[in-house]
Protein backbone atom coordinates (compact mmCIF):
# COMPACT_ATOMS: atom_id res chain seq x y z
CA UNK A 1 0.00 0.00 0.00
CA UNK A 2 1.61 3.24 -1.06
CA UNK A 3 2.61 5.95 2.07
CA UNK A 4 -0.18 9.13 2.49
CA UNK A 5 1.95 11.88 1.44
CA UNK A 6 0.28 14.17 3.39
CA UNK A 7 1.94 14.20 6.75
CA UNK A 8 0.21 13.51 10.10
CA UNK A 9 -0.81 16.49 12.32
CA UNK A 10 -0.60 17.67 16.23
CA UNK A 11 -1.29 20.78 17.80
CA UNK A 12 1.10 22.00 20.21
CA UNK A 13 -0.17 24.38 23.44
CA UNK A 14 3.26 25.89 24.78
CA UNK A 15 2.75 26.99 28.48
CA UNK A 16 -0.83 28.97 28.46
CA UNK A 17 -0.81 28.81 32.61
CA UNK A 18 -2.37 30.66 35.13
CA UNK A 19 0.80 32.64 35.99
CA UNK A 20 1.51 33.42 32.31
CA UNK A 21 -2.20 35.17 32.03
CA UNK A 22 -2.50 38.60 33.52
CA UNK A 23 -2.64 38.51 37.41
CA UNK A 24 -0.11 35.90 37.78
CA UNK A 25 3.21 36.25 38.62
CA UNK A 26 4.82 36.45 35.25
CA UNK A 27 2.26 37.51 33.31
CA UNK A 28 2.28 38.27 29.18
CA UNK A 29 0.58 41.34 28.10
CA UNK A 30 -2.96 40.18 27.16
CA UNK A 31 -1.95 36.59 27.57
CA UNK A 32 -5.45 35.47 28.55
CA UNK A 33 -6.57 36.77 25.16
CA UNK A 34 -5.50 34.02 23.22
CA UNK A 35 -7.67 31.67 24.83
CA UNK A 36 -10.38 31.83 22.54
CA UNK A 37 -7.93 31.11 19.10
CA UNK A 38 -6.16 28.11 21.30
CA UNK A 39 -9.65 26.83 22.14
CA UNK A 40 -10.85 27.24 18.35
CA UNK A 41 -7.67 25.40 17.61
CA UNK A 42 -8.30 22.26 20.37
CA UNK A 43 -11.92 22.21 18.68
CA UNK A 44 -10.41 21.32 15.15
CA UNK A 45 -7.88 19.32 16.57
CA UNK A 46 -10.08 17.27 18.21
CA UNK A 47 -12.68 17.12 15.06
CA UNK A 48 -9.60 16.31 12.68
CA UNK A 49 -8.44 13.33 15.33
CA UNK A 50 -5.21 15.00 15.81
CA UNK A 51 -3.29 14.94 19.09
CA UNK A 52 -3.55 17.79 21.53
CA UNK A 53 -0.08 18.59 23.83
CA UNK A 54 0.05 20.59 26.20
CA UNK A 55 3.28 21.92 27.80
CA UNK A 56 3.66 23.68 31.05
CA UNK A 57 6.40 24.94 33.20
CA UNK A 58 6.65 22.32 36.57
CA UNK A 59 9.49 24.79 38.25
CA UNK A 60 10.81 23.40 42.05
CA UNK A 61 10.20 26.16 44.25
CA UNK A 62 14.20 26.56 44.49
CA UNK A 63 14.58 27.02 40.83
CA UNK A 64 17.94 29.02 39.72
CA UNK A 65 16.00 30.24 36.48
CA UNK A 66 14.01 32.62 39.51
CA UNK A 67 16.30 35.71 40.25
CA UNK A 68 16.25 34.92 44.14
CA UNK A 69 18.81 31.66 43.18
CA UNK A 70 20.70 33.48 40.28
CA UNK A 71 18.14 33.74 36.99
CA UNK A 72 16.35 36.58 35.69
CA UNK A 73 12.61 35.67 36.02
CA UNK A 74 10.24 36.18 39.15
CA UNK A 75 9.04 33.05 40.90
CA UNK A 76 6.47 31.42 38.75
CA UNK A 77 4.96 27.77 37.86
CA UNK A 78 6.40 25.92 40.64
CA UNK A 79 4.94 22.24 40.68
CA UNK A 80 1.95 21.83 42.43
CA UNK A 81 0.72 25.57 42.70
CA UNK A 82 -2.48 27.33 41.44
CA UNK A 83 -0.10 29.32 38.99
CA UNK A 84 1.18 26.16 37.16
CA UNK A 85 -2.48 25.35 36.57
CA UNK A 86 -4.15 25.55 32.75
CA UNK A 87 -6.29 28.66 32.89
CA UNK A 88 -9.93 27.05 33.47
CA UNK A 89 -11.30 28.64 30.21
CA UNK A 90 -8.79 26.86 28.20
CA UNK A 91 -10.94 23.69 26.91
CA UNK A 92 -7.96 20.93 27.06
CA UNK A 93 -9.60 17.40 26.15
CA UNK A 94 -9.16 14.96 28.78
CA UNK A 95 -6.93 12.99 26.51
CA UNK A 96 -4.24 15.50 26.07
CA UNK A 97 -0.46 14.98 26.34
CA UNK A 98 0.62 16.90 29.55
CA UNK A 99 4.62 17.80 28.83
CA UNK A 100 6.53 18.68 32.06
CA UNK A 101 9.73 20.78 31.69
CA UNK A 102 12.07 23.10 33.85
CA UNK A 103 11.80 20.14 37.28
CA UNK A 104 14.95 20.35 38.25
CA UNK A 105 16.94 22.82 39.86
CA UNK A 106 19.54 23.74 37.01
CA UNK A 107 16.54 23.18 34.44
CA UNK A 108 15.08 26.67 32.57
CA UNK A 109 13.21 24.45 30.55
CA UNK A 110 11.94 27.29 27.68
CA UNK A 111 11.27 24.65 24.92
CA UNK A 112 8.75 21.89 25.01
CA UNK A 113 11.22 20.09 23.85
CA UNK A 114 12.75 19.74 26.81
CA UNK A 115 10.63 18.32 28.85
CA UNK A 116 8.60 14.72 29.21
CA UNK A 117 5.26 13.23 29.07
CA UNK A 118 3.86 12.13 32.56
CA UNK A 119 5.20 8.60 31.76
CA UNK A 120 8.20 9.97 31.13
CA UNK A 121 8.94 10.04 27.49
CA UNK A 122 10.25 13.36 25.93
CA UNK A 123 8.37 14.88 23.81
CA UNK A 124 10.05 14.11 20.48
CA UNK A 125 9.72 10.75 21.26
CA UNK A 126 5.93 10.56 21.71
CA UNK A 127 5.73 12.55 18.46
CA UNK A 128 7.86 10.51 16.49
CA UNK A 129 6.00 6.94 18.31
CA UNK A 130 2.52 8.24 16.73
CA UNK A 131 4.36 9.19 13.52
CA UNK A 132 3.23 13.04 13.67
CA UNK A 133 5.37 15.05 11.02
CA UNK A 134 3.48 18.30 11.06
CA UNK A 135 2.93 20.62 14.10
CA UNK A 136 0.69 23.38 14.96
CA UNK A 137 1.56 25.43 17.79
CA UNK A 138 0.20 28.19 20.21
CA UNK A 139 0.69 29.52 23.19
CA UNK A 140 2.98 31.87 26.39
CA UNK A 141 4.91 33.24 25.37
CA UNK A 142 5.81 34.17 21.56
CA UNK A 143 9.32 35.67 22.49
CA UNK A 144 10.93 32.49 24.88
CA UNK A 145 9.40 29.05 25.03
CA UNK A 146 7.25 29.23 21.98
CA UNK A 147 10.29 30.31 20.03
CA UNK A 148 12.57 27.68 21.60
CA UNK A 149 9.74 25.21 21.46
CA UNK A 150 9.39 25.96 17.48
CA UNK A 151 13.37 26.23 16.73
CA UNK A 152 13.90 23.20 18.47
CA UNK A 153 11.24 21.45 16.40
CA UNK A 154 11.90 22.82 13.08
CA UNK A 155 15.78 21.28 13.93
CA UNK A 156 14.09 18.15 15.10
CA UNK A 157 12.84 17.90 10.77
CA UNK A 158 9.43 18.22 11.76
CA UNK A 159 7.11 21.21 9.12
CA UNK A 160 5.83 23.38 11.86
CA UNK A 161 3.00 25.50 11.69
CA UNK A 162 2.67 28.68 13.79
CA UNK A 163 -1.02 30.32 14.92
CA UNK A 164 0.06 33.64 15.35
CA UNK A 165 -3.76 34.98 16.65
CA UNK A 166 -2.75 32.10 19.25
CA UNK A 167 0.47 33.30 20.47
CA UNK A 168 1.43 36.30 22.93
CA UNK A 169 4.57 37.85 23.52
CA UNK A 170 6.01 39.85 26.51
CA UNK A 171 7.74 42.15 24.64
CA UNK A 172 6.91 43.80 20.72
CA UNK A 173 10.22 44.00 20.15
CA UNK A 174 11.74 40.57 21.00
CA UNK A 175 7.86 39.19 19.67
CA UNK A 176 8.45 40.61 16.50
CA UNK A 177 12.36 39.12 16.18
CA UNK A 178 10.62 35.40 17.68
CA UNK A 179 8.68 35.30 15.14
CA UNK A 180 10.79 36.54 11.98
CA UNK A 181 13.57 34.18 13.90
CA UNK A 182 11.09 30.83 13.87
CA UNK A 183 10.33 31.81 10.06
CA UNK A 184 13.72 31.71 9.19
CA UNK A 185 14.12 28.17 10.97
CA UNK A 186 11.74 27.22 8.04
CA UNK A 187 8.23 27.84 10.26
CA UNK A 188 5.20 29.09 8.69
CA UNK A 189 3.38 31.69 10.47
CA UNK A 190 -0.55 31.47 9.80
CA UNK A 191 -3.57 31.59 11.89
CA UNK A 192 -6.34 29.47 13.17
CA UNK A 193 -9.00 31.09 10.63
CA UNK A 194 -6.49 28.97 8.43
CA UNK A 195 -7.21 25.54 9.36
CA UNK A 196 -8.46 23.52 7.32
CA UNK A 197 -7.17 25.51 3.83
CA UNK A 198 -4.46 25.25 1.31
CA UNK A 199 -2.57 22.67 3.01
CA UNK A 200 -2.61 24.18 6.41
CA UNK A 201 -4.92 20.81 7.40
CA UNK A 202 -3.41 17.51 6.49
Amino acid sequence: MPLDPRPSDALLIVDAQVDFCPGGALPVPDGDAVIPALNDAIAHARASGWPVYASRDWHPPDSRHFAAFGGRWPVHCVAESPGANFPARLRLPAGAVIVSKGQSRADDGYSAFEGTTDTGQPLLDDLRRRGIARLHVGGLATDYCVRASVLDACKAGLEVIVLEDAVAGLEPGTTRQALEDMRTAGARVTSTKALGRDGIES
